[in-house]
């Protein structure tokens, strides 16, 4: 089953397989197929035609993948352009939502430090 271009894995539960799709967690998913009336244990390569319709123009109705993308970049970028809070922290590359940095968010800030044994190399012993 395709859905918005993008392949839903056959192989797992419907209500699991609907994740692969960007803006659809495990809770959105099961309240899609709750509308629709589709049972969520079932595998998407066991579905009727009418199933997939009725799940397809549900998908369709919502805000996912690429225009939830650039609704999301929209918005930070709103935020760096009035120069706020948020967007100063996000145009400096550190957590927005109140993370501590002196210990944690290494790989937001690029602070890879080396601790003291990682970098010695093992002597062979004769």
């Amino acid at each position: 089953m395709r859905i918005l271009g993008i392949t839903v894995p056959n192989n797992k539960h419907l209500d699991v397989a609907l994740t692969c799709l960007y803006g659809i967690g495990i809770s959105r998913a099961q309240n899609i197929l709750k509308e629709a009336g589709v049972d969520k244990n079932i595998k998407s390569d066991l579905l009727t035609v009418d199933q997939e319709n009725a799940i397809r123009k549900i998908i369709e109705g919502m805000v996912i993948e690429g225009a939830l993308k650039r609704e999301i970049a929209s918005n930070i970028k709103r935020l760096k352009d009035i120069k706020s809070y948020r967007g100063i922290r996000h145009i400096r590359r550190l957590p927005s939502r109140g993370q501590r940095t002196k210990t944690n968010s290494r790989t937001v800030r690029g602070n890879v430090r080396v601790t003291m044994g990682s970098g010695k190399r093992k002597t062979e012993k004769t």
